[in-house]
């Protein structure tokens, strides 16, 4: 079956940092792939910590696969001027799963709003230009429960998916998960009842 194209997404392979200057200010910018919300804190406080005489640490990040679970901060600078942009930069290369942070150490001369706009924007696309972009298959874990005797038509199958199991139970009842392509689960899960030896359930 062919993968649907909806079950991929695009993320940072690595942590990644840049720098734009602009009138004697210094925008560091930094990216990292992040797996969940508690991972933010982490970054950002590391970043506060290396960098504790900068006056801004504004963030953007994003998580989940519909674009709504996000949230970005300008720390002090005027509204909408640091942490919007930075959200902007990761809209327009439309990735997820992802944290970008800008630490400012200002110069002496005043950028006004349009001109930290695009220093936070710069920054943030600096790290960006440093790193580098994966696409990565979204999956669903899928429960596979049968008796021990069906274990040799159950582990074919999943052979003939091409599928590793992520966690296995084999006593006098089994079970297994594997995680399925998005794109797949349908068909897969059609095939294990086809069967008529193992119960399936979506994780």
């Amino acid at each position: 079956m062919a993968p649907d194209m909806e079950d991929t997404y695009r993320t940072l392979a690595s942590p990644c940092e840049g720098l734009f200057k602009a009138k004697g200010s210094k925008h560091f910018g930094y990216g990292f792939p992040i797996a969940s919300e508690s991972e933010v804190k982490v970054h950002l406080d590391a970043l506060k910590k290396q960098h504790h005489a900068a006056r801004h640490v504004a963030f953007a990040w994003m998580l989940g696969f519909d674009g709504t679970h996000h949230r970005s901060s300008d720390d002090g600078e005027p509204s909408n001027s640091a942490g919007p942009p930075i959200l902007g930069v990761i809209r327009a290369h439309e990735l997820t799963h992802v944290l970008f942070a800008v630490v400012r150490y200002f110069g002496g001369t005043k950028l006004g709003v349009g001109g930290l706009i695009e220093a936070y924007r710069e920054g943030a696309a600096e790290a960006l230009r440093a790193g580098q972009v994966v696409e990565r298959i979204r999956t669903q874990r899928i429960r596979i429960a049968f008796a021990y005797e069906h274990m040799g038509v159950i582990m074919g199958l999943i052979k003939r998916w091409e599928l590793q199991p992520a966690s296995t139970d084999f006593q006098i009842s089994c079970a297994l998960d594997v995680d399925v392509r998005l794109g797949q689960v349908e068909g897969f899960v059609q095939t294990v009842q086809d069967t008529r030896v193992a119960e399936v359930e979506a994780l």
